[in-house]
């Protein structure tokens, strides 16, 4: 019992510390160990549990809207199965596996020009994404490196700068606002969802190369994730609300200039918009863990599947 007791208080020292750090750009948590001892230390448990049953490497797909704080809770989670249960984790976004600009340049002119912008299925290099997969999952673990995305130059980092993953790890987080969605049926595709697609997808390519790579090669890499855990917004609106305090700190810390106003956002979180509004409705149903997150931006429910 003692040894929990003091596993609990270097994970509460830890966790308080971390918060502290991501504080200094954003609004105040609210309800700190509230939310550590209803939320975060029952999903890591819940992974802990997941890990010791076969002793394999357990990818863990955590996924929702831009903002609702993908990479805070992964850390949370890095904390505690660390402290408390002495997992190696390491964590990556599938933003991170987005095209080189170079690569994008060419599916637009090859495709559609829809496809300069980052973000929707087809943008990523699935190859690459999937092979990461296999190796941090494969038995005979070797030495490999993760690329690292820059958004604010809009392109991959050198690989000099790559994330190095010298050890095998119990548990891989691997993050993203569309990691798990599934792809739309082809009569839903359609009627035009907002301005972007009416001007400039009337023929409906773009939307359908972006289901397309859903149905193929995301699935694929999909397939390899053993337990989903969703983070569900109460609507489209707060995406918008929470991309934009997202962009105010890559402001902040951003070293390039491809950081977006307001206006811009609004435009390019119309790219994203038909595929979180279909995430919202089946994701619900399919995720092992849903969490709700209330208006305030504060965790506000947990349901296990």
């Amino acid at each position: 019992m003692e040894d929990k007791l003091t596993n609990f208080q270097k994970v509460k020292k830890k966790y308080l510390k971390f918060l502290s750090t991501q504080e200094v750009m954003s609004e105040p948590f609210r309800d700190k160990l509230g939310q550590l001892n209803n939320f975060y230390l029952p999903i890591g448990k819940m992974l802990k549990n997941e890990y010791i049953k076969e002793k394999k490497t357990k990818v863990i797909g955590l996924t929702g809207g831009q903002g609702t704080g993908k990479s805070t809770i992964s850390n949370i989670l890095k904390i505690i199965l660390k402290n408390a249960y002495n997992l190696e984790t390491v964590i990556f976004s599938i933003d991170d596996f987005y095209k080189t600009l170079k690569d994008r340049k060419k599916m637009s002119k090859k495709i559609i020009d829809l496809f300069l912008t980052r973000g929707v299925p087809g943008t990523h290099d699935t190859k690459m994404l999937f092979q990461c997969i296999k190796n941090l999952k494969n038995n005979k673990f070797k030495k490999i490196n993760i690329p690292k995305f820059d958004k604010s130059i809009d392109d991959r980092l050198q690989k000099n700068k790559w994330l190095k993953v010298k050890k095998k790890p119990n548990i891989v987080i691997f993050e993203g606002w569309c990691v798990g969605a599934t792809a739309q049926k082809n009569k839903d595709l359609n009627s035009p969802i907002n301005k972007l697609e009416k001007q400039r997808d009337k023929k409906k390519i773009w939307r359908k190369k972006v289901n397309f790579e859903l149905k193929k090669n995301y699935r694929k890499i999909f397939n390899l994730i053993d337990k989903l855990i969703f983070l569900k917004v109460p609507s489209f609106k707060y995406v918008l609300k929470w991309r934009l305090l997202q962009e105010k700190k890559l402001r902040i810390t951003g070293r390039g200039n491809k950081t977006m106003n307001d206006k811009q956002i609004k435009n390019f979180i119309m790219y994203y918009e038909r595929l979180t509004k279909h995430i919202l409705k089946s994701l619900p149903k399919k995720a092992d863990v849903v969490i709700n997150i209330d208006k305030k931006h504060s965790l506000k429910s947990i349901k296990f599947n």
